[in-house]
């Protein structure tokens, strides 16, 4: 699996062209039942790849931080919000609440999240593949692909199989 991760990025950059037009062409004439066939592949797709084996998304990017996110987080860790803040987060170059290091400090050795029944609303979304009008998302999806091997996978299958 660690082979594989390295080589993603170069993979997606290679397909970044290509899978730009896919989702330009998604956008200006979506087929009647996209919404249906995205959200198959996203859980054929994850059938096969399972998250504890890779965790990228947690050592390399970080996920917004919402205020509902914090409170919920925050009451999970008996900390007030802005305990958690000062401890945690940052306000990044958007005005957005971040976290302040990667990887993620609540990612265990094992892969597995320490507040995974609180994570924060981005983190539980993540990579986003299962949205409807998934070419409303077409750039942050994109990005995904460089980062996470499911999402990679599912614009791979939305290729193969939309037309």
């Amino acid at each position: 699996m660690e082979d594989w991760l390295n080589k993603l990025p170069s993979w997606a950059a290679q397909r970044l062209r290509e899978n730009r037009q896919f989702f330009q062409q998604l956008k200006k004439r979506p087929p009647k039942k996209l919404d249906q066939q995205v959200l198959r592949i996203h859980h054929e797709v994850f059938k096969r790849i399972d998250c504890l084996n890779c965790a990228q998304c947690c050592t390399t990017t970080g996920p917004l931080y919402t205020d509902k996110d914090i409170v919920r987080i925050a009451k999970h860790l008996r900390l007030t919000p802005q305990k958690f803040i000062a401890t945690y987060l940052r306000v990044d170059e958007d005005g957005d609440q971040v976290l302040q290091q990667l990887p993620c400090p609540f990612l265990g050795g094992d892969n597995k999240c320490s507040i995974y029944e609180v994570r924060p609303k981005a983190c539980a979304e993540y990579p986003h593949t299962d949205r409807p009008k998934i070419y409303q998302i077409a750039e942050i999806t994109l990005k995904n692909t460089a980062i996470c091997p499911a999402a990679f996978e599912v614009v791979e299958q939305m290729k193969k199989e939309i037309k």
